[in-house]
């Protein structure tokens, strides 16, 4: 974290986009940042899964990758490494907890990924993602591993929320190549958004993606 070659780039990872609102013409935000490290992070976790478990099938490997690399599980490196000081928020932004925001400082961590990558290249962007998530590999491949909609079927469940229902909201394509677009719904209010190839593909996507922004 110390070591950037380019420290305009940390600031950038750190830079929220409430806080560019309100400091106009400075630097934008961090969400290209966010973007990039989000690939990368990917990438390098998928790699490692596919050396260490070669007899696994795709199904094990993608809610493997998803235990490793969830909202919580980023949250948490943020604030192994006391990420939340150290954040560009609005007032606004800080007033209402931005800076312990699990789904906040989850995109924060991915766009210090992202920034290492630029700053030091794929093998330090490795190395940062090996020692703060992959170093919980075999603790997670221990355990059972849940998929985003049993993820999410938990978290409402503790929250005495009804079950989540997922309502296919657009179908296109050939037969051969359809797409399809899913909401997730709690109590009467979408809460993440997918799409995919089959209508499961989809909920799971739509699962992840509420969880990402309403996991605290």
């Amino acid at each position: 974290m110390k070591n950037f070659k380019d420290a305009s780039l940390l600031d950038l990872a750190l830079t929220h986009r409430s806080w560019v609102n309100e400091h106009k013409g400075i630097r934008p935000s961090n969400e290209r940042l966010e973007f990039l490290g989000d690939a990368v992070l990917e990438f390098v976790v998928s790699k490692e899964l596919y050396k260490k478990f070669p007899d696994k099938e795709e199904g094990y490997l993608t809610a493997l990758r998803a235990n490793l690399v969830n909202t919580v599980s980023l949250a948490g490196v943020a604030k192994k490494l006391d990420l939340g000081p150290l954040l560009n928020l609005s007032k606004g932004e800080e007033e209402s907890g931005g800076r312990a925001n699990p789904s906040l400082l989850a995109d924060t961590v991915e766009a210090i990924i992202g920034a290492i990558f630029i700053d030091r290249g794929i093998a330090d962007a490795e190395k940062f993602i090996t020692e703060n998530l992959l170093v919980e590999t075999e603790k997670r491949a221990s355990e059972p591993l849940k998929d985003p909609k049993s993820l999410l079927q938990e978290h409402v469940q503790s929250q005495s929320l009804p079950a989540p229902k997922y309502a296919v909201v657009e179908e296109s394509g050939p037969d051969h190549d359809k797409k399809f677009v899913v909401e997730a719904v709690v109590s009467g209010q979408v809460w993440g958004r997918g799409e995919g190839k089959s209508k499961s593909v989809a909920e799971q996507e739509a699962a992840d993606n509420a969880l990402k922004t309403r996991v605290a």
